[in-house]
């Protein structure tokens, strides 16, 4: 079971890394935007349109990431004050109540909005925007995927170490 934990957590690692990476991709499609749009007053639609898609890839696969690094958002009082066995329990029981639920749930919706993109060969609706908007659509149930194993893998690692001594 460790094996397949690690082999999902590094998946989950490359990935959340390689977004992170896309930050400066998108800091630059950015910025030589703005810049051509004020000096020259040049724009297109597919400029922005892959700003979006840059973005909606580091959302995405940083998601897991966040996860499996502890980095996401937290909304509990409590909780830095409990002991680590009591926090263990907490992510344990928030993880199979709550994250796993949702995943599926993401997973299921999403594959369907996705399969009918790809089916249907979407595009930009707008003039010379990006021809194709179904490969980004197919990372929203990949992202579901990947969120789904790392909540597993954060929930054995936590239970785990509940019956730590």
């Amino acid at each position: 079971m460790n094996r397949l934990l690690t082999g999902i957590e590094g998946i989950v690692s490359w990935l959340g890394r390689a977004a992170g990476l896309l930050n400066l991709l998108l800091i630059a499609v950015v910025v030589t935007d703005v810049l051509l749009r004020w000096f020259f007053s040049l724009t297109s639609a597919w400029v922005i349109e892959f700003e979006w898609h840059l973005f909606a890839l580091i959302f995405l696969l940083g998601i897991p990431y966040a996860l499996q690094q502890d980095r996401h958002v937290r909304v509990d009082l409590f909780y830095d004050s409990f002991s680590a066995r009591d926090r263990a329990w907490v992510n344990v029981v928030g993880t199979l109540v709550f994250l796993l639920p949702w995943a599926v749930v993401l997973f299921y919706t999403s594959w369907h909005y996705a399969a009918e993109a790809w089916t249907s060969g979407e595009g930009s609706p707008n003039p010379n925007g990006i021809p194709y908007f179904f490969p980004i659509k197919a990372v929203i149930p990949l992202a579901a995927a990947l969120l789904f194993l790392q909540g597993i893998a954060t929930a054995w690692r936590a239970a785990r170490s509940t019956s730590a001594p």
